[in-house]
């Protein structure tokens, strides 16, 4: 009994020290949304970025294909027709993103209830939500509900603040976008729903030039974590 007690206290100690953790490590690396500027000179800097990766061709790009999570999450988007396939583990998944009820997903030969089938195509509606802005965020930054701010960063440097009030599966997220002096992105902040830290960081790198001539980030780094985008194609 009394080692049962002590495996208790134990327990109860740890668990202490790990709250401890988490809460300094929220003290220290949590940071605000800024405060920016909205107007001309915002609207300016956006459409620098969008200029420097293609901004004008993304329009006329048709296809979109890629893959996220180490792989296991694969896509086909055909962007002028709103239709996207995605693949992970053994279902795959015809979403019809201008008429949801036109969407439908498989799993091998095997039957999906009706309450099945209406929560893995959630699922993978919120994969592609997720994982497509990885893949083309920049060119989002004109999409309706966003709301656009200059913010002067502590080097002097402006940085673009984009804030999205509706659309995708986690409305109200914000980025802070700190681009190269050619206006390409480097980087971004983030203050999203699904992290519990606001600011955590991650690089847009290893640009590539798509057979549609739009520049499209291979890499991003989150401190020790890799995302690959894996083989890009947008034609």
């Amino acid at each position: 009994m009394k080692y049962v007690k002590k495996i208790g206290k134990l327990l109860s100690y740890s668990l202490i020290v790990i709250l401890l953790g988490v809460g300094i490590l929220y003290i220290i690396c949590n940071e605000s949304v800024p405060n920016g500027q909205k107007g001309n000179k915002a609207d300016a800097l956006a459409k620098k970025m969008m200029q420097a990766i293609g901004g004008e061709k993304y329009a006329n790009t048709n296809f979109l294909e890629w893959s996220f999570a180490n792989g296991s999450h694969r896509y086909k988007w055909n962007k002028s027709l709103g239709l996207v396939t995605v693949k992970w583990d053994n279902y795959t998944a015809k979403l019809n993103l201008n008429n949801k009820s036109l969407s439908s997903i498989t799993k091998e030969n095997t039957i999906l209830t009706t309450k099945e089938e209406k929560e893995l195509l959630q699922t993978a509606l919120d994969y592609f939500n997720n994982d497509s802005f990885w893949l083309v965020a920049p060119f989002k930054v004109f999409d309706e509900g966003t709301k656009r701010e200059i913010v002067t960063l502590e080097n002097g440097e402006e940085a673009l603040l984009v804030s999205y009030t509706i659309g995708g599966s986690t409305p109200g997220d914000s980025y802070l976008w700190e681009l190269q002096p050619n206006g390409t992105p480097k980087s971004y902040k983030m203050w999203v729903s699904i992290i519990p830290l606001g600011g955590i960081k991650a690089t847009w790198e290893n640009w590539k030039m798509m057979k549609s001539g739009i520049l499209l980030p291979s890499k991003h780094k989150l401190g020790p974590i890799t995302l690959d985008m894996g083989t890009i194609k947008a034609y």
